[in-house]
């Protein structure tokens, strides 16, 4: 059934395809702005998508952009799907099976996270390196179909060291001060408590968010190489330094940082 409802969409998108498309992209919270620099060549809302999710958050747009950046042809998704937004995580992962299906073999994905580390501050960029999945849900429970990915995918080399190198090439080229740490992934919508940023970082968690996991899950399941990239939006360690946090201070914080990242995945892009 998914493997059919994925065909689906790749059949629709297909008409759509004016290059072959390598390189896929999350435009999550940090990297929305990029969709204006893309020389878009087709734009799909989600909703004319046959089974897609359409995102309800609204900082999200909801559209799949198929174009050039700097060159280089992409399919970008800007704005992503959330489990706390009612999804399974089956539900919220099925454009990264599209992507896949449509020929991407690399994955860029950004978000916005709390940062469970001393060291890390608002406003830092962070390579995502590994992750820890405290979600409720995986996406690849229930039936495997082998047309999609073996049944027990390994995770040692999720995120791809290769990609991570050539980010910090570039960052150091740049000079953009980056950081690697380990993601942790809860369901959201609400923030987490002083008890649970506490247990994230005891842990091992560098930052926290509740997007990322799922979809990464799926593309090491479709063999895609991946590179994951987090804004710091707050800073939640030490549990004395905790203010409470709003979205519009989330979202001011992400702003600002969002152009180095940007520089950042553009630089990385003929490398990739």
């Amino acid at each position: 059934m998914l493997f059919e409802q994925v065909e689906e969409a790749r059949k629709y998108l297909s008409q759509y395809c004016k290059n072959e498309y390598k390189i896929g992209m999350v435009l999550g919270t940090g990297l929305g702005a990029l969709a204006e620099v893309i020389e878009v060549e087709s734009s799909v809302p989600y909703a004319q998508i046959p089974n897609f999710p359409v995102s309800t958050v609204e900082s999200h747009a909801g559209e799949l952009i198929f174009g050039l950046l700097d060159g280089v042809p992409v399919i970008a998704m800007s704005g992503r799907f959330h489990y706390y937004e009612g999804y399974s995580a089956k539900e919220l992962s099925f454009p990264i099976r599209v992507l896949k299906a449509l020929g991407v073999e690399k994955l860029i994905l950004s978000n916005a996270a709390g940062s469970t580390n001393e060291s890390i501050d608002a406003g830092d960029i962070v390579v995502i390196r590994d992750h820890i999945n405290l979600h409720p849900d995986n996406p690849l429970r229930g039936m495997n179909d082998e047309r999609l990915g073996i049944r027990f995918p390994d995770m040692l080399h999720t995120y791809s060291k290769r990609l991570r190198m050539l980010c910090k090439k570039a960052a150091g080229e740049l000079d953009i001060k980056i950081k690697e740490g380990v993601y942790v992934g809860l369901q959201g919508p609400n923030l987490e408590t002083p008890a649970e940023y506490k247990f994230i970082n005891i842990i091992g968690g560098d930052l926290v968010g509740m997007s990322t996991i799922p979809e990464v899950i799926v593309a090491r399941h479709s063999e895609m190489e991946v590179l994951a990239i987090s804004v710091v939006s707050n800073k939640c360690f030490p549990i004395e330094s905790l203010t409470e946090t709003t979205l519009d201070e989330v979202i001011e914080v992400v702003n600002k940082a969002s152009d180095k990242l940007i520089k950042l995945v553009r630089s990385i892009l003929a490398d990739i």
